[in-house]
C-alpha cells in the first residue's frame, strides 16, 4: 500500500518552514550554554527541556519494539490529535470521520478546527461495521478516527473491520488504543509498517497511572511523525515530565502488576453489579472501566456523590441512554461503591 502524504497535507503546511529552536540546533553535552537566553541559576529547571525527547522516546522504543521516528510524544493524546486536524484537514472545506458513540475529544478538535465531522453509529452492540464507516467517507474526507477499546462503550472492536477500512480509505485512519492494557485483544502496532496511512495512538494515563504528567503517543511512518513534529510546539514535554516519565518506565513490572489488578477487581466489580435489582445491563468490558445501564441513573449518580463517589454520566450520549460508567479503582474505592450500592436494596 502506497500513500502520497503531500496530496493530504494542507497546503499552508507542505510550505511551512519549521521554527527552529537553539536545542534544535544543537544537542549534547557543554561546558557552558550561552544560547537560548535562559537564566543561568536555578538548575536544572532554568534550561529548555530536548524538543525530540530523544532519551524518552529511546526507551519508549524499547518498550514497545519500535524505532524512535515513527514516535510522536505529546502532551497527552489530546495534542497529536489535536495536530492531525491543523496538519491534514483545510478548515471550512474538509471532514472526518468517527464512530459514535466514542471518545468526545475528536468532535471538540474538528470544531476547534472548524472541520465537519461525519458520525457514523455503532450497532446496537457497539459493534463496528466497515461497510457503514466507509459509506460515510466524501472526497473531503482526510481522516478515520477509531477508538479501541472504545470510550465510553469499553468493548474493543473488530480487528478485520478496522484493517478493511486502513485498506480502503486513501486517507488516514487513526486508531485511539488508549485502552489496549487491559484488552485481550492485540495492538495494531506490529502493522504499522504495512498501512503507511495508519495512526496509532496510546497513552501513558492509564495503565502507567501517569494521568497527572500528560504524555501521550503517536505511531505512524517516519513522513507523518515527521509533520507532527514540525508544526508542533517547540517545547511541548517540559522537563518534569520528561525525567518522570522516564523513572516510571523504568519499572515494567509494576504497571503489569498494576493491570493484573485492575483485570481481577474489573470481574469482581461486574459480578457485584449483576446482583443489583436496579441494573439493567452491565456491558462487557475491554478497559479498565465498565458501562452500565441502570434505572433512574441520574438518582443514583446523585446519590453516590452524596456518598462522596464520583462516577460518569453517560446517560445522555448516543446509545448509552440510562448509564453509567464506573472506573475500576483500587479494592478499597471499589469495596465503598459496593457498600453504597448495597445500601438501596
Amino acid at each position: 500500500m502506497s500513500l502520497d502524504i503531500s496530496k493530504l497535507l494542507r497546503e499552508n503546511i507542505r510550505n511551512l518552514k519549521p521554527y527552529s529552536s537553539a536545542r534544535d540546533e544543537f544537542s549534547g553535552e557543554a561546558a557552558v550554554f550561552l544560547d537560548a537566553n535562559e537564566n543561568p541559576f536555578n538548575a536544572p529547571w532554568n534550561r529548555y527541556p530536548d524538543p525530540h525527547q530523544r532519551i524518552l522516546k529511546a526507551r519508549v522504543g524499547e518498550i514497545k519494539n519500535i524505532a524512535s521516528q515513527n514516535i510522536f510524544l505529546g502532551n497527552g493524546s489530546d495534542e497529536p490529535i489535536d495536530l492531525l486536524f491543523r496538519a491534514f484537514c483545510e478548515p471550512g472545506k474538509d471532514n472526518v470521520v468517527s464512530i459514535n458513540p466514542t471518545y468526545g475529544m475528536y468532535r471538540v478538535a474538528a470544531d476547534t478546527n472548524n472541520i465537519v465531522v461525519n458520525l457514523v453509529s455503532l450497532n446496537a452492540d457497539f459493534e463496528l461495521e466497515a461497510e457503514a464507516v466507509m459509506a460515510a467517507v466524501t472526497p473531503d474526507t482526510k481522516i478515520i478516527f477509531l477508538c479501541s477499546p472504545n470510550n465510553p462503550t469499553g468493548n474493543a472492536l473488530d480487528s478485520h473491520e478496522m484493517l478493511k477500512i486502513i485498506e480502503g480509505f486513501e486517507g488516514l485512519v487513526v486508531v485511539d488504543e488508549a485502552y489496549i492494557d487491559f484488552c485481550p485483544e492485540k495492538s495494531l502496532l506490529p502493522e504499522l509498517d504495512k498501512y503507511p496511512n495508519l495512526v496509532i495512538l496510546q497513552t501513558f494515563s492509564k495503565a502507567w497511572g501517569m494521568a497527572g504528567l500528560r504524555l501521550g503517543m503517536a505511531f505512524a511512518s517516519e513522513l507523518i511523525i515527521d509533520v507532527l513534529s514540525r508544526i508542533k510546539y517547540p517545547y511541548n514535554l517540559n522537563i518534569m515530565t520528561q525525567q518522570k516519565g522516564l523513572e516510571l518506565l523504568a519499572n515494567d513490572q509494576l504497571k503489569l502488576e498494576w493491570v493484573a489488578l485492575i483485570l481481577k477487581e474489573r470481574g469482581k466489580m461486574i459480578s457485584n453489579l449483576n446482583k443489583y435489582p436496579f441494573v439493567v445491563k452491565v456491558y462487557p468490558s475491554d478497559a479498565n472501566f465498565i458501562l452500565v445501564q441502570m434505572h433512574d441513573p441520574r438518582g443514583i449518580y446523585n446519590y453516590l456523590v452524596e456518598e462522596q463517589i464520583i462516577v460518569r454520566d453517560r446517560s445522555s450520549i448516543a446509545l448509552c441512554e440510562g448509564c453509567l460508567r464506573i472506573s475500576v479503582g483500587s479494592p478499597e474505592e471499589n469495596a465503598t461503591l459496593i457498600e453504597a450500592f448495597d445500601q438501596l436494596i
